[in-house]
């Protein structure tokens, strides 16, 4: 596990911007993990601006995104499909139809996670996949529990994470309380995996990452078995 600590957060989107474009360079047909909330969105606009100046292009990669709110419609401003359109597919030259969030309406959710996992597998699996950290160290919506699930899945969400999340909606009640999510193991699955995170908030969940035990009432301590995961966090986050 590699660690990048950085002096802010405009340091932090910078050095992952850097990370993520080097490999859509060697690789341009690349498969691109993604997640939502705050921590990336400084790296989305480094790399739209790279690519409106023809430095980066992204027409032939494929992308995957971590989770969605569940049920939730895509053209809901507050679903993460309409999150990544706003944030980043509508400012690059991505083929939306090569994009992926997991079905927030789908009627079978079981069928429609299972098949999410083969969408993952047929496109040659994960090649980069961005993750922020919960407080709690949830990785996506893989909430502290005593058992973790491996694969894509129907989850209900923490009151902590209903709470966090409460702000990007008119009334804590609107915030839904289930979601889809990529499992652990989808995740570990990725071969290159990079973290990010910033302020005090999230220094107990780092300090946890970086000690040596791993738990499921920490989730994101199951990076540690992951052979290319970097870390990248400002001071804040790592010193508390």
């Amino acid at each position: 596990m590699r660690v990048i600590v950085c002096d802010n957060y405009e340091q932090v989107s910078a050095e992952a911007a850097r990370i993520f474009a080097a490999q859509v360079y060697l690789k341009p047909d690349s498969v691109l993990g993604l997640a939502t909330g705050s921590t990336p969105v400084g790296m989305y606009r480094i790399l739209a601006d790279m690519n409106k100046r023809g430095e980066i292009s992204f027409k032939d990669c494929k992308s995957f995104n971590l989770d969605e709110y569940y049920p939730l419609a895509p053209d809901n401003d507050q679903s993460y499909r309409y999150f990544m359109n706003v944030n980043f597919f509508d400012h690059i030259d991505i083929d939306k139809a090569n994009t992926r969030v997991p079905d927030g309406l789908a009627q079978d959710p079981e069928a429609a996670c299972k098949a999410y996992d083969e969408a993952i597998d047929a496109a040659g699996g994960i090649d980069i996949q961005v993750l922020g950290i919960g407080q709690n160290g949830h990785i996506a919506f893989n909430e502290p529990d005593e058992k973790l699930i491996c694969g894509t899945h129907l989850t209900s969400l923490t009151e902590s994470t209903i709470n966090a999340n409460a702000r990007f909606f008119e009334k804590k009640e609107d915030v839904p309380t289930r979601a889809v999510t990529m499992g652990m193991a989808s995740i570990l699955k990725a071969k290159t995996i990079i973290l990010l995170a910033n302020g005090k908030a999230k220094h107990r969940a780092i300090a946890e990452l970086l000690d040596d035990t791993i738990t499921t009432s920490n989730p994101s301590t199951l990076l540690k078995v992951h052979p290319n995961t970097i870390i990248i966090c400002d001071r804040e986050a790592y010193e508390g």
